[in-house]
């Protein structure tokens, strides 16, 4: 990998200080012992529940305790792991991390069952006589609503110990992407090597070189292609792996298991296609206007990532990243700006790529950490957008940390991308605002337009590759590389139009999306951008408490469904409007442009 730095070449200040969780790996050693030892005294308690108010409460509390000890753990051992993939003293701590959140989940598998033992009654009269119990009262209620999908102890108890196995296609597909799958250099028009990597793959197909996109292309799906037959067997052991969980919890099939969990009804699932679908000429029309604007007779997937707008193309520094991301921010109000400062200069953030670090970014950390965000900086537009979102989660996480406790102390998946995005809507609407150069505007909107494509419709087209090919194996059917890239393909020629060329290599794009082995979470990205829009309109505009709402949303962590905390904002989900008045705008900004 030429050109790439080794985690040692980092200097301190760009990586996250993650010695503020375990000053030294001797210590995590320690604080796993300590698990064990409370898991085991943990595990005599089972029959104890009903003994009284007192020694429900303790169970409850413990079983937070250990559960944080765990997050704490596991947070730690796989975030030095993402720091290098293929360090394997990383690997055995968050493989054995791994272990231990599997026997905890055995451990603690009697404790929902025999709550669901209790009569009703006995359980009321436990919450009125020990006030101390009130702050589980919504747990326990969300418990009682699922009861028909929670089995009896023992079934409870194996089907724990088989999630790590279930879990296997996921750590071998992370593996094989993160660190053993490499490409193809690429060469410039000069004859330098250029590296591809899954980090450098987006900046070269930026690049204003026509053949330089193409080889990247060719040569990353290629990489994929020769390793065709295993992937498909990976995501259909996972597509089958999910199956078998939502069926042994009564559930109608997977789709239905996975949006449950958040009290989503599958229909905000099924209507967030079908807006899509009604709104596909929007997204044709605007492939046929980047072919305009490239002045190409054919206009190839290897052409979707340069920029539409010429000679604006920018890079950005680190430090000046951080600034844009604050003054783009400032509607949020100086509490939200003194936390970005924070997250900024208190080394929350792993900043720049290295050899065998974990690709793409993300906000990490648990309960009691700090919410720490892994990058790749390449220091184009996008990342500086990255930075701006990845911040969002991480600020989100810790207003929901400080005001929850441990119980609620986290978000629901169908939230999660609301704050991000609407840090990333909010930086737009400032950079448009500052900005007068026609030129800069234009590829300011372009990049708006981008936005809107890549989350809205690329992936509700990722949702319904989802859809299509669970139904297929619940049905009965089987997948392999002919037919999952056969799907693929169909559904990239439907979103893209006539106007694209589907190139044959593309078919295999389903095989470098990791969200897949967790599946259908990526519509929450298309259902949280839509709702972004909408909340970060309110506070852009300056509608009366819509800050103050919204910080209300950031703090409310699980203590109520995502829909209830979304209409906290003033925002619907069950309704097909703010997906639709999202995607009106997008063609209010293609008018413009």
């Amino acid at each position: 990998m030429a050109g790439i730095r080794k985690r040692e070449e980092q200097r301190t200040e760009d990586t996250w200080n993650l010695e503020l969780i375990y000053p030294a790996d001797e210590a995590w050693e320690e604080d796993a012992k300590r698990l064990v030892i409370r898991m085991e005294a943990f595990e005599k308690q089972q029959g104890k529940l009903a003994a009284g108010s007192q020694r429900m409460l303790e169970i409850l509390e413990e079983y937070c305790g250990l559960s944080q000890l765990l997050g704490k753990l596991y947070a730690y051992a796989s975030m030095r792991l993402d720091e290098n993939t293929g360090n394997s003293h990383y690997q055995q701590m968050e493989g054995k991390a791994r272990t231990l959140a599997t026997r905890l989940d055995g451990v603690c598998a009697w404790l929902e069952p025999e709550i669901l033992d209790l009569d009703e009654q006995k359980l009321e009269a436990c919450l009125q006589e020990n006030e101390k119990l009130e702050v589980y009262r919504v747990y326990l209620e969300e418990l009682r609503r699922k009861k028909k999908h929670t089995l009896p102890k023992e079934k409870e108890r194996m089907l724990a110990q088989a999630y790590e196995l279930g879990n296997a296609p996921y750590q071998v597909y992370s593996m094989f992407q993160n660190a053993d799958l490499t490409f193809e250099n690429v060469r410039d028009s000069q004859g330098r090597e250029l590296p591809l990597t899954q980090e450098t793959f987006v900046p070269l197909e930026e690049n204003a070189d026509r053949q330089v996109r193409k080889d990247a292309f060719v040569k990353l799906y290629r990489g994929y292609a020769q390793f065709g037959n295993t992937l498909a067997a990976l995501y259909d052991a996972n597509v089958r792996q999910c199956l078998f969980f939502a069926r042994e919890r009564h559930y109608t099939g997977s789709l239905e298991a996975a949006l449950d969990a958040s009290q989503i009804p599958v229909e905000v699932y099924n209507q967030l296609i079908e807006t899509v679908h009604r709104n596909l000429p929007r997204m044709h029309r605007y492939v046929a206007l980047r072919k305009k604007m490239l002045g190409v007779e054919e206009l190839h997937m290897y052409d979707v990532y340069v920029p539409m707008v010429k000679n604006v193309s920018k890079k950005y520094t680190f430090e000046e990243a951080k600034q844009i991301v604050l003054e783009g921010l400032q509607p949020l109000g100086e509490e939200y700006q003194s936390l970005l400062r924070q997250g900024m200069e208190q080394r929350w953030i792993d900043v720049y790529e290295n050899e065998g670090k974990r690709c793409g970014a993300y906000s990490g950390g648990s309960y009691g950490t700090l919410p720490y965000v892994l990058l790749n900086y390449q220091g184009s537009l996008n990342h500086v957008f990255t930075l701006a979102h990845e911040l969002g989660h991480s600020i989100h996480s810790y207003y929901t940390r400080q005001s929850q406790p441990y119980i609620y102390g986290d978000y629901r998946i169908f939230v999660a991308e609301v704050a991000s995005t609407c840090n990333e809507a909010l930086l737009m609407r400032s950079l448009l605002q500052k900005t007068r150069e026609p030129q800069e505007r234009a590829y300011l909107i372009n990049y708006f337009l981008e936005q809107f494509k890549s989350t809205l419709y690329r992936q509700t087209m990722f949702a319904e590759f989802e859809k299509i090919t669970h139904e297929r194996v619940q049905a009965g059917g089987t997948l392999n590389a002919e037919t999952l890239c056969a799907i693929y393909l169909d559904l990239n020629q439907r979103y893209f139009g006539e106007a694209m060329v589907s190139d044959e290599e593309i078919a295999w794009e389903w095989a470098r999306i990791p969200h897949f082995y967790r599946p259908f979470y990526v519509y929450q990205y298309a259902t949280g951008f839509s709702a972004a829009i909408a909340i970060s309109e309110k506070i852009w505009n300056g509608e009366p408490h819509a800050v103050e709402n919204y910080k209300k949303f950031l703090q409310g962590g699980s203590s109520m469904s995502p829909i209830q905390l979304l209409k906290l904002c003033g925002v619907d989900m069950t309704s097909p409007k703010p997906v639709q008045d999202a995607l009106d705008r997008f063609g209010e900004y293609l008018e413009k442009l």
